[in-house]
């Protein structure tokens, strides 16, 4: 019998084109579901399905979906949590959640991406060539300049490491942080008033949980020096962004990068889409060839897993984060 598999969010179309759905045969059918906002709407289209695939946080899983959803026996993440699962429904509702692993080398580089095209104003220079001026916008070189890190995890310590090479002094902070992970790093332990308020450039790496809503604050930014840039690759939750369109608006800093925003799609009306002094990219810090085609196969290995009664890779309320401990994924392509 073949089970319906539902493919969410897949905005590139690349979930079926790149993912080895064929080494499942017949065994399965799959259907990409584009997002869609509206509760009732989603869950009429995802009512005949038994396991739907989830990337990432585009499409929240909340209780009120879940009990709309008779058939699901199995929903499976990329990446090794997703903050937008209600895993206690989907628990109580007999539903096994997997996941899958991640690489935080692409989110690194859009991190680096951002910050260099704000910084010397790329993709207003690249408008005004397109439109047939020759417009020079002056920016600020990287050397000699601080880098404020707020989390210094495994993105933050990779994105640490790049602003070595430009030559950049570095700094980091978060609550729990200290001064013996900043010395394996190479990096200094600032404060939280002198992180914000002598960076350069503020980049944010610390987990999307539900601890961190508003952990970057309004009174954080306005410690921010009026040449100082903002770069968000994490989660837009963190950051109190009515603070920190203010200051854009207002010139209080001079410029942000973001991929991730409070709610996304980003809205039509937005007031950030209408400032001069940012860059924005729709949350597609993960969104590379390389870990989708990893993201693929593991997916279909967690499914494969599940069809034969061996469900791997699991995640719970109680462990709502992939144990690499326990992780188990085979080496087929």
């Amino acid at each position: 019998m073949t089970t319906k598999v539902a493919s969410l969010d897949d905005f590139e179309g690349e979930t079926v084109a790149l993912w080895p759905w064929s080494r499942l045969g017949d065994r399965i059918s799959v259907t990409p579901v584009p997002h869609i906002s509206d509760v009732g709407e989603l869950a009429h289209r995802l009512e005949p399905f038994e396991i739907i695939v989830a990337m990432r946080e585009r499409t929240p899983i909340t209780r009120d979906l879940v009990r709309r959803l008779p058939n699901l026996r199995l929903l499976v993440t990329t990446g090794p949590g997703n903050a937008a699962l209600d895993l206690t429904a989907l628990a109580e509702h007999g539903v096994t959640v997997s996941a899958s692993c991640y690489s935080v080398d692409s989110t690194v580089e859009m991190t680096w991406a951002l910050l260099l095209a704000a910084a010397r104003r790329i993709p207003a220079q690249d408008r005004a060539i397109k439109a047939g001026r020759w417009d020079h916008l002056i920016g600020p070189q990287l050397y000699g300049r601080t880098l404020g890190l707020v989390g210094l995890g495994r993105i933050g310590s990779r994105a640490a490491r790049v602003a070595q090479a430009f030559g950049m002094r570095v700094t980091a902070w978060s609550e729990n942080l200290t001064a013996e992970r900043c010395a394996e790093v190479g990096v200094e332990l600032a404060t939280r008033e002198g992180l914000f308020g002598e960076s350069d450039f503020v980049s944010v790496h610390i987990l999307g949980s539900e601890r961190a809503r508003g952990y970057v604050t309004a009174a954080d930014i306005a410690r921010m020096k009026k040449s100082a840039y903002f770069v968000n690759t994490s989660r837009g939750f963190i950051v109190d962004e009515a603070a920190l369109v203010d200051a854009l608006a207002a010139g209080a800093i001079a410029g942000a990068g973001l991929d991730v925003f409070v709610d996304e799609p980003l809205p039509e009306d937005h007031p950030l889409r209408g400032l001069g002094n940012t860059v924005l990219t729709p949350h597609s810090g993960y969104v590379a060839v390389d870990l989708y085609e990893q993201w693929g196969r593991e997916i279909v290995h967690d499914i494969e897993t599940y069809l034969n009664g061996e469900p791997a890779n699991t995640i719970s309320p109680e462990q709502p984060f992939l144990d690499m401990a326990r992780w188990r994924w085979g080496s087929q392509d």
